[in-house]
């Protein structure tokens, strides 16, 4: 029998929600990995406005890396999904993650203060708004097909009720950007781009004041100035989106005018595809994460520019990766922490 697919009110097995079951660690902590007087060094030479981090923390290949065996054997994704978080977040590098679950479901406040109070202090969240706010299409479950319009797509009241005023409840001076991703929209909505821009930038306009607010597309289209300057005008900033859907880095910098760095403006940026790879392609080839298989070099090289730039200037920073981008996250924000240091 084939498997369900996912439609974006459902939970990923593979993130932080991975939590059905019996755990048989329960009860106890995960336990960091010892980290070497080399990356202590190298956490201590970058900007403190420079956050870095992984998308989620729930992998047992990151064993080595990030986490230490428990009995000699690497944590189950369900122990780290409960219980990894204070360890990640132990490691000096990481100043940051992405909660990706969100992207499917909401949470509750009560969970993101769970989040929260595993963290130390300087500790930044990037979060991920529920699809349904930015899907315009309500998927069939067990195909991913469009079913119909979305009744909540672009949804402002929705999104600040379920999601907004939930994670700034819960996570307080931990909230960092909340990432508000768009899938492909369409070949009807991307017909009119100066319409779809101006219909998101309202959308953001209304949200509640106060957090950041980062909007992400896959739709190249999109990646220009107006759009930029629309987010601007919204009171919100593009995410880059390094994905192999999207231009290179350096041409959305240029769209989007990120190549002129102020301090009222901080950079996000989602470093989530190799370029050229599928999702589903670079996971298995990738896998089981505790490798850099296929480095990127020009866009962490061109990551690391804007983000020694943006910091330079006051700004600041919050650049997430996802192991689909090189083969291991952790191995890849040490990477990039080495660029950055370098060009400060």
């Amino acid at each position: 029998m084939a498997a369900r697919q996912r439609t974006f009110f459902d939970d990923d097995p593979h993130d932080e929600t991975a939590t059905r079951g019996r755990d048989p660690g329960a009860g106890t902590p995960v336990s960091p990995q010892r980290i070497d007087d080399a990356a202590r060094d190298l956490a201590t030479a970058l900007d403190p406005l420079v956050h870095l981090g992984t998308s989620s923390w729930s992998f047992p290949g990151w064993t080595g890396l990030v986490y230490a065996p428990r009995d000699g054997k690497p944590e189950s994704e369900r122990r780290l999904a409960r219980a990894g978080l204070a360890a990640y977040a132990a490691h000096p590098l990481f100043r940051t993650v992405s909660v990706d679950r969100t992207f499917h479901a909401p949470l509750e406040a009560a969970e993101f203060a769970r989040y929260a109070a595993a963290v130390p202090d300087g500790f930044r969240f990037v979060v991920k708004a529920p699809a349904a706010f930015t899907d315009p299409l309500v998927r069939r479950p067990g195909s991913g097909m469009a079913a119909r319009d979305n009744p909540s797509f672009l949804d402002a009241a929705g999104a600040a009720a379920t999601f907004v005023q939930p994670a700034l409840a819960g996570l307080g001076t931990t909230a960092g950007p909340l990432v508000f991703q768009f899938p492909p929209l369409g070949r009807r909505l991307i017909a009119d781009v100066p319409r779809l821009v101006a219909r998101i930038a309202a959308f953001v306009a209304v949200l509640p004041r106060g957090p950041l607010y980062s909007v992400e597309v896959r739709d190249p289209e999109l990646v220009c100035p107006a759009f930029a300057e629309s987010l601007a005008d919204a009171g919100a900033v593009p995410c880059l989106a390094v994905h192999a859907r999207m231009p290179p880095v350096e041409a959305q910098a240029a769209a989007f005018g990120l190549d002129r760095p102020s301090a009222s403006r901080p950079l996000v940026a989602r470093w989530n595809l190799h370029a050229g790879r599928g999702y589903e392609e670079a996971k298995a080839d990738y896998f089981p994460f505790n490798r850099l298989v296929e480095e990127d070099e020009p866009s962490r090289l061109a990551l690391a520019r804007h983000a020694a730039r943006t910091a330079a200037a006051g700004g600041a920073v919050f650049i997430t990766i996802n192991n689909k981008a090189e083969g291991s996250a952790p191995l890849s924000v040490a990477k990039l922490a080495t660029a950055i240091v370098a060009l400060g």
